[in-house]
């Protein structure tokens, strides 16, 4: 963020003779013409998101010499590869695997296959794990179950889309949560749930939906 340009007289503020050091300054130097190009660069492209901004609003294409620094942080590698290197980054994968949420989304829409070198990361994260299930391996994911079934939210999604079918290693889970033993009933068991009764009846809300659903 650019301090300075909400003051008057900048010029008094501590810092300011140095201020183009700051990646974010450099770049709007750049854009309002006080510095060249070739003056801000080795500023700029030390921070991966200002160094993705300006390859994108300024140079319009691929920017090397920065590549070592955008890689080293997930979310604006992958926008650099989704916005400009529109293809796989070797090089970035050993950082954005782990980032469970960003390498989720590198394997949907860059791979466009499983990662196995990333599910490690991904597995631990009970959402994340569900959404690569079904998005990426189109089928069960047994490795990530024991992460999945500890959250009665994503355990009932992941038995209603993943499994498609009842799942009852996770049910001492589910059924402590009234909300998700409410729809686990209603849509994967498709019947009363008599063992989760006693939690659902402790939340009103979803004890009314289950006695209106079953017709108690």
């Amino acid at each position: 963020m650019n301090i300075y340009k909400y003051f008057t007289h900048p010029e008094q503020l501590d810092g300011y003779e140095n201020r183009i050091r700051i990646p974010s300054i450099a770049f709007d130097a750049v854009e309002a013409g006080e510095l060249t190009r070739k003056q801000a660069e080795p500023y700029i492209m030390k921070d991966p998101k200002t160094a993705y901004r300006y390859a994108v609003d300024v140079l319009k294409r691929r920017w090397p010499e920065a590549e070592p620094y955008i890689m080293k942080d997930p979310k604006w590698a992958y926008r650099y590869v989704n916005d400009v290197l529109k293809r796989r980054w070797p090089e970035a994968e050993p950082y954005i695997m782990k980032d469970p949420q960003w390498a989720y989304v590198y394997a949907r829409g860059v791979l466009k296959h499983r990662w196995p070198e990333a599910e490690p990361y991904i597995m631990k994260d009970p959402r994340l794990a569900c959404l690569y299930a079904v998005s990426v391996l189109k089928h069960r994911w047994p490795e990530a179950e024991p992460y999945i079934m500890k959250d009665p939210w994503w355990a009932y999604w992941y038995a209603r889309n993943a499994l498609q079918c009842r799942w009852p290693e996770a049910e001492p889970y589910i059924m402590k949560h009234p909300w998700s033993a409410f729809q686990y009933a209603r849509d994967v068991l498709k019947s009363r749930w008599p063992e989760a009764e006693p939690y659902i009846i402790k939340d009103p809300e979803w004890w009314g939906r289950y006695k209106q659903t079953f017709n108690l």
